[in-house]
């Protein structure tokens, strides 16, 4: 399969300049709604999600492997110029931070790290995928973006999920966020998912990083590119994903807000628009409104998130350092409570297991495990 055939960076104006049914009938969820339209469109999101998830909820944690990163973007804490403690976890450490999340209950863990060719290179990924894939069922990574043929090592190497975000469909915002490093190419992320596909995963998942343009034309383009993969891409299962942004190093401060009320009714258009796709829920968001929404599309959730290296056992404390152009630089002085700073600040703090009892007494069937290898294998 050839990823030119299908690239969506080629279609994308076109699709929102001549948007498909389903594009305009998200649109017209997507417009003001009055209180007893909005409970409907919530009352028609969780038929929906009981029709075609039952009442089952997945459970995931992400691992942070390294925040090192080349790129400058605006609004991430691990931004290139940002002077933060980081530090790139050795692979033993990285096992022990999968074998403490395990040790919670979780068989899914996604591996998440900051774009930089000399601490995530050579080898790096494939080997953490390597150490894990014996342990951990279901691996995914988000990571900076690569070629076919590597996304097609990561998948030999254990991985069956990729994570890609474009975090603004907006050319002109994403420009002026993107100011250094390779992620400057709207296109070369935009076409992500395509070369992952082609590359042999399973699972794609995509988002928006609401808070960087309006939330509206960032929901439509979204959906087109969603609309875009599920038919080209047919062969993967898609999944969905609408973080808002939170503090983070830099203390960056977003132009644009996605209000709560506005937030359930962007969840409800997709589902309703998108009936088979998974919704993810972050601890990005509080707890009250991760409860509210249960019911009404989401099919995926993190539980006890850490998002700096070493967050679940204190991994890599031993190697802090800051980076500059490029180059390690030693801390002139450094403490025993001091750790690697982490990408965003979380708003769910609570425990895998207080998520699985309030699952539980909400009605819904916690998910730890869907997925085995072996599956592949006996087939």
């Amino acid at each position: 399969m050839k990823t030119t055939t299908m690239a969506f960076s080629e279609l994308f104006e076109q699709r929102l300049a001549r948007p498909s049914p389903r594009q305009r009938q998200l649109a017209a969820l997507l417009e003001p709604k009055s209180p007893a339209a909005l409970e409907q469109m919530a009352q028609d999101a969780a038929r929906i999600t009981r029709q075609h998830f039952g009442r089952t909820m997945r459970l995931f944690a992400p691992l942070y492997l390294s925040n090192e990163c080349v790129n400058n973007c605006a609004y991430c804490g691990f931004s290139r110029d940002n002077p933060i403690f980081r530090v790139t976890l050795s692979i033993p450490q990285v096992v022990r931070e999968a074998e403490h999340l395990l040790s919670l209950g979780f068989r899914h863990i996604l591996l998440v790290a900051g774009e930089h060719p000399k601490f995530v290179s050579d080898g790096y990924l494939e080997a953490c995928l390597a150490a894990l894939r014996e342990k951990v069922p279901t691996l995914a990574i988000e990571v900076g973006p690569m070629e076919t043929p590597e996304y097609a090592r990561m998948v030999q190497s254990g991985a069956e999920g990729l994570v890609v975000y474009q975090e603004t469909y907006c050319r002109q915002a994403y420009a002026a966020y993107h100011t250094a490093g390779p992620k400057k190419d709207f296109d070369w992320r935009l076409d992500c998912p395509e070369r992952g596909y082609a590359g042999g995963f399973r699972r794609l998942g995509l988002g928006a990083l609401f808070g960087l343009a309006d939330w509206q034309q960032e929901a439509l383009s979204l959906g087109a590119h969603l609309e875009h993969l599920e038919s080209h891409c047919w062969k993967a299962a898609c999944t969905v994903a609408f973080p808002r942004l939170r503090p983070a190093a830099g203390g960056f401060k977003p132009q644009y807000w996605l209000d709560d009320r506005t937030f359930v009714q962007l969840v409800c258009a997709f589902r309703i628009c998108f009936p088979h796709t998974g919704i993810v829920l972050s601890t990005r968001e509080p707890a009250a409104l991760r409860d509210a929404l249960l019911p009404l599309g989401i099919t995926t959730m993190s539980a006890g998130s850490h998002t700096e290296p070493g967050g679940y056992t204190g991994q890599g404390r031993d190697d802090l350092h800051l980076t500059v152009k490029g180059r390690r630089v030693e801390l002139a002085q450094r403490t025993s409570d001091d750790s690697a700073t982490g990408q965003f600040d979380i708003a769910d703090h609570r425990s895998p297991a207080e998520i699985a009892t309030l699952l539980r007494n909400r009605g819904f069937d916690p998910v730890w495990k869907d997925w085995d290898p072996a599956i592949l294998a006996s087939a």
